[in-house]
């Protein structure tokens, strides 16, 4: 895909691609999949590349790139598995709020200490009740007479809040009576007392972890705060189209590998007397695949560049990341029958491919939400 990269992001992309197959590698990957493992030393790598402040201005210390950067770095990040870029990307598109939300000295806490990989960040939106439909947010937040901040509810599905040194940016309710408006975001530490996280034995996200978090009158000072006081809404929407651009970058990342997997073995791979791929019905298969992988990366390509120079862009982020994820489902599906027996194990890495593609088409906003956004451009709905 050269053709749409400039000499420099050609550059970028092919020098994290290289990061991850010399320094990250496949094996360990797969390693913190199989343990359930954060992936700490892999983090530790990238915060010394100084690739966590990629989105920050040099003013704040970072390298001053724009979102399409970070979606290209998000693309190799993804390549050998998206959850070992989620927990790259999840903790640097949650801090970028701060950036744009918070106070000067949230920014003075917070931003240096994150780019040098001391502290992570984790964004907390779902509950129980309240998935797609984020604005059903119940968790409770008030102020006491002090100006602190006391919070009941449960949370759920926050991804990498379990990891050690991480700020949870947490959506709540502090207006009952306002459905949009009176959502707030919070700025709470893993280790507050009151906090409760237990990590879930999910099908993916083995190795970053997701969870449920309980809060029973848990206290924070009024310094937490993000933003103003019913602003939530405007910070998770905002978010939502950087964290739509990177993960569906990762999801043509991890879906090119999927397929390049399965063309080896079908190289390999003898049967019959002859190679798999002189079956024509598998080379279909994968020129089918290797099709859509093309097409989800100039989507992504596409809603990443118009990001970068700031244009509306909410229908083309959420085409990339509705086709980005079912073309990950896609490859993944055909690659666990081009490899056969073998796709079970893990050492062929395409059943993890497989499990992490399911989670793809929900995480973010599901592929109906993507759909419904993309009906409402249209003037459909």
């Amino acid at each position: 895909m050269a053709n749409f990269l400039d000499d420099s992001e050609q550059m970028w992309l092919d020098t994290v691609n290289r990061f991850m197959d010399n320094e990250i590698t496949c094996e360990y990957i797969r390693k913190c999949d199989m343990n359930r493992e954060y992936p700490y030393e892999a983090y530790e790598k990238i915060a010394k590349q100084g690739w966590l402040g990629l989105l920050f201005s040099e003013e704040e210390g970072g390298a001053g790139g724009n979102i399409f950067d970070y979606t290209l770095m998000a693309e190799a990040l993804g390549k050998y598995g998206f959850d070992f870029a989620a927990a790259v990307l999840v903790p640097t598109f949650t801090a970028m709020n701060i950036s744009k939300f918070g106070t000067q000295a949230q920014k003075d806490k917070y931003i240096k200490a994150f780019i040098d990989g001391k502290i992570r960040f984790s964004i907390s939106i779902s509950e129980p009740d309240a998935g797609s439909d984020a604005s059903n947010t119940k968790t409770r937040a008030r102020q006491d007479d002090n100006g602190d901040w006391i919070v009941s509810g449960q949370k759920l599905w926050c991804s990498g809040a379990a990891s050690r040194n991480t700020v949870i940016a947490m959506l709540v309710r502090t207006d009952a009576d306002n459905k949009h408006g009176g959502l707030s975001v919070l700025l709470i530490p893993n280790d507050t007392p009151g906090l409760v996280i237990n990590k879930l034995p999910t099908l993916s996200r083995h190795s970053t972890g997701t969870t449920e978090i309980f809060l029973d009158n848990v206290r924070v000072p009024a310094s937490a705060l993000l933003g103003e006081v019913g602003q939530g809404w405007e910070i998770i929407t905002d978010h939502l189209e950087l964290e739509r651009c990177s993960v569906a970058g990762a999801y043509v990342g991890n879906a090119q590998t999927a397929v390049s997997t399965a063309v080896r073995y079908a190289h390999e791979r003898v049967q019959f007397g002859k190679q798999l791929w002189d079956f024509q019905v598998l080379k279909h298969m994968l020129a089918d695949r290797q099709t859509e992988v093309d097409a989800a990366r100039l989507l992504v390509y596409r809603a990443a560049r118009m990001a970068a120079d700031h244009l509306p862009c909410s229908r083309e982020v959420s085409m990339a990341k509705l086709y980005g994820s079912e073309t990950l489902k896609q490859c993944a599906l055909t690659g666990m029958q081009v490899l056969g027996g073998y796709a079970n194990l893990p050492e062929a890495d395409m059943e993890r491919y497989l499990r992490e593609s399911i989670q793809s088409t929900i995480g973010g906003g599901t592929s109906q939400i993507q759909k419904t956004i993309i009906a409402k451009s249209m003037r459909l709905a």
